[in-house]
């Protein structure tokens, strides 16, 4: 019985330490002068930032999903509305802003992580995005030249390794 007992308090150590081990944290800033409701999917609904506010997101390899800025938002009891953005009305997205949102988007694969800017869906906030060991990505107008502007366009994509940690700020 003892060594049941053991064998599982040895399986759920293990365990813990995989799933920490195969994620990414991402920390999403507002360097702006107002506050923006960041978005994410699939990852962590969304929340509010005043300026020089932070929010930190752990995201597990194998995820892709997007941030995105929403502005000129009202909430009440988790439903309400933004200007740019919107997903729904809901304040924890489960599905993509409105356009126009400017997109930070990524794909945490474990042992190799991509992520990129996108003005697809049009541009609502300037943003820089980057991973501790990558390129750094910095969009601050809609022409921007770092950033996914067509659908065909794919020379903007730089990878990091696994398990980096991202920067996502606002008005940089």
């Amino acid at each position: 019985m003892a060594s049941t007992s053991m064998s599982s308090v040895l399986l759920l150590l293990v365990a813990t330490f995989a799933a920490s081990a195969s994620a990414a944290t991402f920390t999403v800033k507002n360097n702006c002068s107002s506050t923006v409701w960041p978005a994410a999917i699939p990852v962590g609904g969304g929340t509010q930032l005043e300026p020089g506010q932070t929010w930190t997101v752990d995201v597990l390899a194998g995820t892709t999903g997007r941030f995105w800025g929403r502005t000129g938002c009202s909430f009440v009891g988790g439903s309400g509305h933004c200007n740019t953005g919107d997903c729904a009305g809901a304040l924890n997205c489960t599905v993509s802003g409105q356009p126009p949102t400017t997109l930070a988007e990524f794909s945490i694969g474990g042992t190799e992580d991509f992520y990129d800017i996108s003005v697809i869906d049009g541009y609502n906030l300037p943003m820089a995005f980057s991973c501790s060991t990558g390129a750094g990505l910095v969009c601050t107008s809609p022409t921007c030249p770092e950033a996914y502007r067509f659908p065909d366009d794919d020379s903007k994509t730089p990878g990091c390794s696994g398990n980096s940690n991202y920067q996502l700020t606002f008005c940089p």
